[in-house]
């Protein structure tokens, strides 16, 4: 009896222990559906109003109810019925007038709509987050931000609420407040913590010497900083926040309450084949080839996951001028200066029909300081890229796939050629069985394209779906939380105010 039992239990150990070892992260959860990531179809749609107003949407698990932002009018926020998404119906609107604020952001968790609320009395001032119940759209709390808040998040625990404070100054540049993140303690009240970007100003040299760009006309490093879009970790601990017109990703202890770091993220090279762009809107064709251009990635949106225990984050790399007022920072090509020993070509691209439309970062390129520009410096990248979320370092970039994609599919616009191409503005990342998807939205170009990206430097183009106008905001339902038990992807197009839903067929 000893030796049976013996034996026993050596079997149940090691039963145990290769079952631990077989573990991970990548392993599909008990009960997820086998779902088909690359053949999501439309399945319902909805119009809530004309343009700007379906920039942003959430979903909430409880009531079974779809929360958008809505500025097409009146400020406020249209609420949903999503039990049948193949027969959205709106049933109520939440005014945001009261407050004395625009919405640029929702977000929910567990019952709770939190939204992000520009001032419309003064741009510069302090904006806020406003919490509602989902239920009976009653007020939960007030909680005063930094200045323009552009983006609000929960975290996936719930604990905290995260907004990314734009900051952006006013049309003289007389008054520029600082950019920053706000943190808001869920369990303690809604206590806030805001965060500036002071303390790495004694960095900017070496920031720059990353591809950071800190504008000339700041009136500090802080006031410089405009944070854009926030993505936190599975395990709620550390957030990244992209500082759009910066070329730079904050790194965010939310565990402390600190910025732990930043990372300049350099340029792109267009000068080589797999980088090649369509250049001008005015030769009559669309033609990717190289050209002695580097892009600045300046994403907008970003999403984040883990793959074998590294945190990785994901750019949509879409560019963006500074425009307030009087001044702004893009030019032409062809009404720009150029170091004749450089570029002795210069009177020759300078034609509309060659490189001259190209919208260029004006106050960038002149590495001299005598006037003239040296380089070519362009707004965004025109693709997504996967980043090392520890070190900043880049791990896969898309070069031109989407740019290509979208004309293969037929919804490139030939017209935006000259500026940042298909325009990617959105990023979303879900687990779908084993595998990691990221959805990637595409501003000027009408679509949504989907990826395999389990595999961080080899990601696997799965689909193209055709969006609303001008899509802005997706929003992943996981299977288990969505109304109809399977995934559903929400899209949410500000230029023609819908917000369509797309579902995957089962394997």
């Amino acid at each position: 009896m000893k030796n049976y039992g013996l034996a026993l239990f050596v079997s149940i150990f090691l039963l145990t222990a290769c079952a631990n070892e077989n573990t991970n992260e990548n392993e599909i959860p008990e009960g997820t559906i086998n779902e088909n990531p690359s053949t999501f179809k439309e399945i319902g749609s909805i119009t809530i109003g004309g343009e700007g107003a379906a920039e942003i949407s959430a979903y909430d698990e409880v009531s079974k109810k779809l929360f958008t932002v809505n500025n097409s009018g009146n400020n406020k926020i249209d609420v949903i019925d999503l039990t049948d998404p193949t027969n959205p119906k709106p049933i109520a609107s939440i005014d945001l007038s009261v407050y004395n604020g625009a919405s640029n952001s929702v977000a929910t968790y567990n019952g709770k709509l939190a939204v992000a609320l520009e001032s419309t009395i003064d741009k510069q001032a302090n904006g806020k987050v406003v919490v509602f119940n989902t239920t009976d759209y009653s007020l939960i709390k007030e909680i005063e931000v930094g200045a323009l808040p552009d983006m609000v998040v929960f975290s996936p625990d719930g604990k905290f609420i995260m907004t990314a404070n734009e900051g952006e100054p006013n049309a003289d540049y007389s008054i520029d407040p600082d950019g920053s993140v706000s943190i808001i303690d869920v369990s303690n009240n809604y206590a806030v913590t805001t965060l500036n970007f002071a303390g790495f100003e004694s960095q900017l040299s070496a920031l720059k010497s990353k591809g950071f760009r800190f504008s000339k006309t700041a009136k500090s490093f802080a006031a410089d900083i405009e944070p854009e879009y926030i993505t936190i970790s599975a395990d709620s601990k550390t957030a990244w926040v992209t500082l759009q017109e910066n070329n730079g990703v904050a790194k965010v202890d939310l565990t402390n309450k600190s910025i732990s770091s930043i990372f300049g993220l350099g340029y792109k090279d267009f000068n080589n084949a797999e980088n090649g762009i369509d250049i001008s809107d005015k030769d009559g064709a669309v033609v990717f080839k190289p050209w002695k251009v580097k892009g600045m990635f300046m994403p907008d949106a970003i999403a984040s996951y883990t793959v074998n225990g590294t945190p990785y984050f994901i750019t949509a790399n879409e560019g963006d001028a500074r425009e307030y007022g009087s001044y702004a920072d893009v030019k032409r090509l062809a009404k720009m200066t150029f170091d004749a020993t450089v570029f002795p070509d210069a009177a020759t691209f300078k034609a509309d029909a060659v490189m001259g439309r190209l919208n260029l970062i004006s106050t960038e390129g002149d590495t001299d300081n005598d006037g003239d520009s040296d380089e070519l410096i362009s707004f965004g990248a025109r693709s997504f890229t996967i980043w090392n979320g520890n070190s900043g370092s880049l791990v896969f970039d898309s070069k031109n796939d989407l740019d290509k994609r979208s004309n293969d599919f037929g919804t490139y616009d030939d017209g935006r050629s000259d500026d940042k191409g298909s325009e990617p503005e959105s990023v979303v990342v879900a687990k779908m069985g084993n595998k990691n998807i990221l959805f990637v939205g595409l501003e000027r170009t009408d679509a949504v394209m989907i990826y395999d990206i389990t595999n961080p430097s080899a990601p696997q183009y799965l689909q193209s779906i055709k969006t609303g106008d001008a899509p802005e905001g997706l929003l992943f339902i996981p299977a288990s939380k969505s109304p109809t038990k399977k995934s559903l992807l929400a899209v949410s197009s500000e230029g023609d105010g819908t917000v369509k839903f797309f579902q995957p067929d089962l394997n």
